[in-house]
């Protein structure tokens, strides 16, 4: 503020736009600063004439806990934008956000977290055929986090559940890309932007600015990436049975434990097509130790992926 202000009395005006630009690129140009500058909507990438593109939903939530069984929405946001097959990202079309009151207090961490209170939430409701009239059109949904989104947003509405879904957060290799992490705020950074986190809409607009942008190491866009992943088919491999002192071999591999009620109590990992039989064979070799035996293996699309269902 205090050199705002200075800038002011010397140039008789607070500076605009395009001088505060001049000044940041200034200030870049030595080498010694980086600046950040607020989120701007994304500019959209060449896209050859006549090429086909369709209608892509960012979501995000914001809940009262993370347990999806239990916990409540109390915001949800979601941004469309176009896209094409080769990673083209358009503007954002149009957005949704609303609150909704949980049917109990938020809690101060909650609160403190997203900035949401019971005062704001008090009375209101997410109609669910405001929600399906916005999806209409979509071919795919994104979440920065899909394994917790999705199960809350197919809470809310029924119409989540049949469309095709991705995970920005898992299917773009992000550090391998020279990203320190992936969380949201850090690519924010990272690209050179700064956003208002933790309100939903917030979060959904910066991460449509952020796919818009080339990665450091490949320069294709995080959504050219995250489309190649998403087009493939996974296999949800458990290891029903497996002796209980390979635990620490599986978890190594990268096998999780699962605790959700409803499903078998198994070490489970999802796979690729290409990793199908490696892993296939790790287990008959490895784990069970017999070349005979059998091994669950279900297939999952992106209509399936990160659902509570699976």
């Amino acid at each position: 503020m205090t050199q705002k202000l200075e800038y002011a009395d010397h140039c008789g005006h607070a500076p605009s736009i395009d001088e505060a630009e001049r000044m940041a690129t200034l200030l870049e140009a030595t080498q010694n600063y980086r600046v950040l500058r607020r989120l701007r909507p994304p500019i959209p990438s060449p896209v050859r004439e006549g090429a086909p593109v369709k209608r892509a939903v960012v979501v995000d939530v914001e809940t009262t806990g993370l347990d999806h069984a239990q916990d409540e929405v109390i915001e949800l946001a979601m941004a469309a934008f176009e896209y094409g097959a080769d990673g083209f990202v358009g503007c954002v079309s149009g957005s949704f956000v609303a609150l909704r009151d949980p049917g109990r207090p938020i809690s101060t961490e909650v609160t403190r977290i997203t900035g949401i209170t019971d005062s704001m939430v008090a009375n209101k409701a997410i109609d669910s055929t405001e929600i399906e009239n916005f999806l209409s059109g979509t071919a795919l949904v994104i979440a920065h986090n899909a394994s917790f989104d999705r199960p809350f947003c197919e809470r809310l509405c029924a119409r989540f559940a049949t469309l095709n879904w991705a995970c920005s957060f898992r299917e773009v290799p992000w550090t391998k890309e020279g990203h320190e992490c992936a969380k949201l705020g850090h690519l924010a950074i990272s690209n050179g932007m700064f956003f208002d986190a933790h309100r939903a809409l917030d979060d959904c607009l910066a991460l449509v600015a952020i796919l818009s942008r080339p990665l450091p190491r490949s320069g294709r866009t995080g959504m050219a990436c995250l489309l190649e992943t998403a087009r493939r088919r996974r296999w949800r491999i458990r290891a029903v049975g497996a002796p209980f002192a390979s635990r620490e071999l599986l978890k190594s591999r990268g096998y999780r434990w699962e605790t959700r009620a409803g499903f078998p109590r198994a070490w489970h990992i999802d796979v690729n097509d290409e990793e199908l039989e490696r892993e296939s064979s790790f287990l008959r070799t490895t784990v069970y130790h017999r070349a005979d035996a059998y091994i669950d293996a279900t297939a999952i699309t992106a209509v399936d992926r990160y659902s509570a269902r699976c």
